[in-house]
């Protein structure tokens, strides 16, 4: 494929999605990531698109939300990977709430054979994968329904919210940055994932190495909300990517990392949701330097990933496995 040809189906994946990753263009247009990265820098210099952290997004500083047939086509290994290590976060009996998106999708797949679980969620798709899931319990909000993502927004989804009480919140979003924390592209569907956090002691937030470092319209959850964050690993030449998990880190949010470059991992089979397909796990966890937000009840009941895979460690320790990434 000529150049030419490269950079014209690049603008066109870019203005379908609203922002792709280096990794996924490298695929569709059969090249590496480094021929990729050099049409991007040639295409953003005409204006055509801006670069992000790993990725090209439409041009303007803000990303669009994508519909759902173009996001479940994209990042499906981040995902998948992403969904196996987060599902390691629930406990059986538990109360959650999950919000729409298609990553919390396949965090609700691998969700259905936990026992006693209860899932409170505003996505169609989150509560049909829970359907047949006879061990599970599913409340779905009110609200009107979103065509673009399937999922119930507005006053009738929020106001069945209020006066609810789980453990923990697992959303995702179209960006995650240190200074903001996780935004929306949509004004309806941050105003429900903002009524979801305010239901829970914790927040889980699952967003593949894409979306760090992006910003969007609508804030939804601030950083000093975030309990956790779920993502995977960034590639080696992703400064950016890096930097932001360490910012993230700075201030105080637990960073659960995924899988490598080479390919997906996870949870494997064996853990909560069981479906999982079995692959090789790699997890790195910093845990929270001091107290932060919980509601009633909440402490000392969610154990963190650092305490029981990676044993008693310092923060200092935990400081140096973030700045690997930045360094690799």
């Amino acid at each position: 494929m000529f150049a030419a040809e490269r950079r014209q189906l690049i603008l066109e994946m870019v203005r379908a999605n609203g922002a792709v990753s280096l990794r996924e263009l490298a695929r569709v247009v059969q090249t590496s990531e480094v021929t990729v990265r050099r049409d991007v820098r040639a295409l953003e210099a005409e204006g055509l698109l801006d670069r992000r952290h790993g990725g090209a997004v439409l041009p303007g500083g803000f990303t669009r939300e994508s519909g759902f047939p173009q996001k479940s086509h994209l990042a499906t290994a981040e995902k998948t990977a992403i969904a196996d290590l987060a599902a390691n976060f629930v406990e059986e009996g538990e109360a959650i709430v999950v919000g729409a998106g298609t990553t919390t999708q396949e965090l609700a797949r691998r969700l259905a054979r936990v026992p006693g679980l209860t899932v409170v969620t505003n996505s169609l798709l989150v509560a049909q994968a829970l359907a047949h899931a006879n061990r599970v319990e599913v409340v779905m909000t009110g609200g009107t329904l979103r065509g673009s993502n399937y999922a119930l927004v507005g006053s009738g989804a929020e106001q069945s919210l209020h006066g609810l009480r789980v453990s923990r919140a697992f959303l995702s979003g179209s960006g995650l940055t240190a200074e903001r924390g996780l935004s929306t592209s949509n004004m309806l569907s941050a105003s429900v994932d903002r009524a979801l956090v305010q239901a829970a002691a914790e927040v889980v937030v699952l967003a593949d190495h894409t979306k760090l470092g992006t910003d969007t319209m609508f804030q939804t959850v601030p950083t000093d909300l975030i309990t956790r964050l779920v993502t995977d690993e960034p590639p080696a030449h992703d400064d950016r990517a890096a930097t932001e998990l360490q910012a993230l880190a700075d201030q105080g949010v637990q960073i659960a990392v995924a899988g490598g470059q080479g390919g997906s991992a996870g949870a494997g089979a064996g853990g909560p949701g069981g479906d999982a397909v079995p692959v090789r796990q790699q997890r790195r966890d910093v845990p929270l330097p001091g107290p932060r937000r919980q509601g009633p009840g909440a402490g000392g009941q969610l154990r963190s990933a650092s305490a029981s895979m990676l044993g008693e460690q310092g923060p200092g320790a935990e400081r140096a496995r973030v700045a690997d990434l930045r360094r690799r």
